[in-house]
């Protein structure tokens, strides 16, 4: 059990470096786009068909909340307001070309300052952290978690 608080605490530190590096890399992006209003363009990216009842269960915030960050990208060119074709009652809400452009370079801008990082790593702790991640992902996965809960039992 101690150990097992000893890997948390260890793994909470480096998540916390981890968001500090994603943080630097996002803040250096330009324009510079206010994490609630990234999280919305995130959204959307994901799921071409998010209305704003959608968004804001994504977002849990009420609808005039996601209603707000939308006017905000939209003022900005970031994001589009559509009628549905499918249901003329419902807006779809799609991305522009500027944020198309925008989130793909933050993920390049991530994936550089992460290579950064990684390359002060020797090779053989890349592939550590390479097989640790692989390893939580598998272990913090719905149907592990279910497994494991059986197995203990």
């Amino acid at each position: 059990m101690e150990r097992s608080t000893e890997i948390a605490a260890a793994v909470e530190s480096s998540v916390e470096a981890l968001v500090a590096v994603l943080e630097r890399a996002r803040l250096a992006q330009q324009p510079t786009v206010p994490p609630a209003q990234l999280r919305v363009l995130t959204i959307v990216a994901e799921n071409r068909h998010t209305n704003m009842s959608r968004l804001a269960e994504a977002l849990d915030v009420v609808p005039s909340s996601a209603s707000r960050l939308c006017d905000r990208l939209e003022a900005t060119g970031m994001l589009r307001r559509v009628a549905d074709p499918r249901d003329r009652r419902e807006v779809r809400l799609l991305l522009t070309s500027a944020s198309r452009r925008l989130l793909a370079g933050l993920r390049e801008s991530r994936q550089a300052a992460l290579a950064g990082v990684l390359e002060r790593m020797s090779p053989a702790a890349q592939q550590d952290l390479l097989r640790a991640l692989q390893a939580f992902e598998v272990a913090a996965s719905p149907e592990e978690t279910g497994h494991q809960d059986r197995q203990t039992a």
